[in-house]
């Protein structure tokens, strides 16, 4: 267990954050075991609990429970416990799970991997240290980037046709209240034109339409994906645009696909780095989900008062 100390941000001073990995669940006819890892403020109780769910990136271990430390460890220094898993699509396991079913998507095992791990809340707490007792299992969200945000919309509601069968499939959880999506791809069917489009046909089958639950969809005005799509930077915007509401669309200005940085610090394949970009996308995040956990509060006006208006507004925010 390490521990450390998030930086200090928009919020004002540093908490001290623990972080545990890995925890290993085993689950049965899964190719290898379910690797998380926990990170948490070191003290309080009640803490709400966020699923991450990591992207399919080029760097080898930002796909997995190692990424996304900047999002992880701001959201545990705000309170947050969050759990990440490595999915099979993680370049950590390529040689392992290469052969195995589902792949190379593994668009349902990467659900499922949070049903598993919300089935075992209490064994995840009795394993980490300083945990036992101090989450609120009635208080979950799923988190996702880029691929991520696919798997949050399928536990969220979203339906998808299932390439296999041609029926459809839903794999939502009643358990997880809200969501947060980041950069996620968007619609299928003629748009999905890109040369990737063959080789991830099932990124163009989810169908938003049941996608109910709460949600902030998160993309950058500059994400112009045309490996999959030359609708341009519009298309993430779709798990918001055809979706029934509530929900709330947070477009961030100059973003690209990493949006500023959020899966590792420092990392090579940030096309867009931007340390403040990043804290106001940790800070906005964080507040939206105070505010669907506990109704009524600040939180989530003042941090979009101070952070999309005025001359230097970090993006804009809509909901319906």
């Amino acid at each position: 267990m390490s521990t450390s100390t998030a930086p200090t941000g928009a919020l004002g001073a540093t908490v001290p954050v623990l972080s545990f990995s890995p925890v290993v669940l085993s689950v049965p006819g899964r190719p290898v075991d379910l690797q998380v890892r926990v990170t948490a403020p070191a003290s309080g109780t009640g803490l709400p609990v966020i699923l991450l769910s990591h992207g399919h990136g080029p760097s080898n271990n930002l796909s997995s429970l190692n990424g996304y430390a900047p999002l992880a460890d701001f959201w545990a220094a705000r309170g947050f416990a969050v759990v990440q898993p490595t999915h099979l699509t993680s370049r950590t396991l390529s040689h392992l799970v290469a052969d195995a079913p589902g792949a190379p998507d593994f668009w349902r095992s990467r659900a499922e991997d949070m049903t598993h791990i919300l089935d075992r809340l209490d064994e995840m707490e009795r394993t980490v240290p300083q945990l036992a007792g101090r989450i609120d299992p009635t208080k979950v969200a799923v988190a996702g980037h880029s691929l991520g945000g696919f798997t949050a919309a399928l536990l969220l509601g979203a339906g998808l046709t299932d390439p296999d069968t041609g029926s459809v499939v839903h794999l939502g959880d009643p358990r997880i209240k809200a969501g947060v999506l980041l950069a996620a791809p968007g619609r299928g069917g003629e748009v999905l034109n890109g040369p990737m489009a063959e080789q991830w046909p099932i990124i163009g089958a989810v169908d938003f339409s049941t996608m109910t639950a709460p949600a902030l969809v998160v993309a950058g005005d500059k994400d112009d994906s045309r490996h999959f799509t030359d609708m341009g930077p519009d298309w993430h915007a779709d798990p918001y645009t055809l979706a029934p509401g509530p929900k709330t669309l947070l477009t961030l200005f100059d973003a690209e696909h990493g949006l500023g940085g959020i899966a590792g610090y420092d990392a090579a394949e940030t096309t867009d780095e931007n340390p403040r970009r990043v804290a106001a996308l940790g800070r906005l995040t964080a507040a939206y989900l105070s505010d669907q956990f506990h109704p009524g509060t600040p939180t989530w006006p003042n941090a979009c008062e101070e952070l999309t208006t005025g001359p230097r507004a970090v993006g804009r925010v809509e909901s319906k």
